[in-house]
């Protein structure tokens, strides 16, 4: 019978087996010439919307689209360890309760004082 730390293990080989089939199988196949290596000028040129390039092709972002992600991002995360706390709420009794109170008050703090310093507002 096999205990948790095989599954890991299992796991992690048939993770290992796969990214080398995935990376391996076309170099074996390129090698037996089933899969055609045709290099050209052609192919080298860049790709943009089937149109070539003209201008600077160097775009420099606005620095707020970070600020957005980084909000999503953070809560997402929060939604995520939110579930399932909120799955055994009954089981985990008035300390996880206040617990995750804390939590969201703290992240209410902070979307608070993003909002007061203006970093969602866009110019």
């Amino acid at each position: 019978m096999l205990t948790d730390y095989s599954y890991v293990a299992l796991l992690l080989v048939c993770a290992v087996l796969f990214v080398a089939v995935v990376i391996g199988l076309p170099i074996v196949l390129r090698r037996f010439r089933i899969v055609p290596h045709n290099p050209g000028g052609l192919k080298a040129t860049t790709y943009e919307c089937g149109m070539v390039t003209w201008g600077e092709t160097w775009v420099q972002f606005n620095f707020r689209y970070y600020f957005y992600a980084l909000i999503f991002l953070t809560l997402d995360i929060m939604v995520v360890f939110l579930y399932p706390w909120a799955v055994q709420l009954k089981e985990l009794g008035t300390s996880a309760l206040l617990s995750i109170l804390v939590v969201l008050l703290v992240v209410a703090i902070g979307y608070i004082y993003a909002w007061k310093s203006k970093a969602f507002e866009w110019e």
